[in-house]
């Protein structure tokens, strides 16, 4: 009787432990989707009014449309998505909390080390106060695009410079180069406790 209760218990222990693993791969895979799709949505409409109107007119844009963007997405998949950075340029909504600036000083090193920033991510489940959370984050690497906005003093020009001045007052997100890590996507979802 004993050698039947240990293999009902290894065998409810492994349909667990394959259970968590496939929960862990549809996150993964669900987060790096929502990161895709925020990149596209923005990185779609940012083209669209430096066309129209130029790099300082796209300030705008991001100021407004990335939050909202990544409401929606949020909203619509149950998760908090959002863009962090060391660098940020809206405190507000940009700052790292401590477990996204430990994965950003990680890429930061793995890029020194020679990875390409186009492959930086970073995923796990963890444990925190209010419960447990799947977190991943996503590389945000500097773009050619990036550089009118994000790059340094010779590149961003006086209209670019008084826009962001006065959009964002505590903005420290300049000074890049390209290939430089920018920042991240950032997903946290709630899951039930095992």
């Amino acid at each position: 009787m004993t050698t039947k209760i240990a293999a009902l218990a290894a065998t409810l222990l492994l349909i667990q432990v394959n259970s968590i693993a496939q929960d862990q791969d549809a996150n993964l895979a669900q987060s790096r989707a929502l990161s895709s799709q925020l990149a596209q949505l923005l990185g779609t409409e940012l083209k669209m009014e430096i066309a129209n109107g130029g790099p300082a007119r796209a300030i705008e844009t991001c100021r407004t449309l990335a939050p909202e963007i990544a409401s929606r997405l949020s909203r619509e998949n149950g998760v908090r998505l959002t863009r962090v950075s060391l660098k940020t340029r809206n405190p507000l909504l940009g700052t790292p909390d401590a477990w996204e600036q430990g994965v950003l000083r990680n890429f930061e090193q793995r890029l020194a080390a020679g990875e390409q920033p186009e492959g930086l991510e970073f995923a796990e489940t963890i444990d925190e106060p209010q419960g447990r959370y799947f977190r991943y984050m996503k590389a945000i690497p500097v773009q050619p695009l990036c550089l009118s906005c994000h790059g340094t003093s010779e590149v961003i020009s006086k209209e670019v410079a008084g826009a962001l001045a006065q959009q964002y007052p505590h903005d420290v997100a300049r000074g890049y180069l390209p290939g430089q890590l920018r920042g991240a996507f950032s997903v946290k979802k709630a899951i039930a406790p095992q």
